[in-house]
């Protein structure tokens, strides 16, 4: 979805140079506000005609269970305005990646076949954050699928040492 980032993108940078003071303060509003967005039947609602942006605006605000500050709700009637609600968890996505490029750190997603616990948690983010050079932000997905071992996704590079991949691995080998 080219297109989608595009339409992202200058929210996104906006949002950050105008936060820059609090960037936390504006990624702890701002997260909850893309999940909310990402309702399909939250989009469906925002794109009737008979719906007014006020309305959507304020069906967003009671679905959150804190108030929003005066920033987050400038941010959010202006996306609601121009139409952009579906673009909001791509906009988060973005302004993610903007501020984690400015603290020199990287989102890692570590998918495994079984739960992590914390000791491990944290043994694996060391290696992990020694492999990629740079801090990183992880987080644990579970994926059954890999059988065994673990799946790392860091922004475009990926490290699969699980089961699966080295299936699929002998598999080629063998029918080559």
């Amino acid at each position: 979805m080219a297109e989608l980032a595009t339409i992202a993108r200058p929210y996104a940078d906006a949002l950050f140079k105008s936060a820059q003071a609090d960037l936390d303060g504006a990624a702890a509003w701002l997260e909850p506000l893309a999940a909310v967005a990402g309702n399909a039947q939250l989009l469906q609602l925002a794109e009737n005609p008979k719906v007014s942006a006020a309305q959507v605006y304020d069906v967003i605000a009671g679905v959150l269970k804190q108030p929003l500050p005066a920033a987050a709700q400038n941010f959010l009637r202006a996306v609601i305005e121009n139409g952009r609600l579906a673009a909001l968890p791509e906009i988060a996505a973005q302004f993610r990646v903007l501020v984690n490029s400015r603290r020199g750190s990287s989102d890692a997603v570590v998918y495994s076949a079984f739960p992590i616990d914390g000791a491990a948690l944290a043994d694996l983010s060391v290696t992990l954050e020694k492999r990629f050079g740079r801090k990183l932000n992880v987080s644990v997905q579970l994926d059954a699928a890999l059988i065994g071992g673990i799946r790392v996704v860091v922004g475009d590079e990926v490290l699969d040492t699980s089961v699966k991949a080295r299936l699929e691995q002998m598999k080629v080998a063998l029918t080559a």
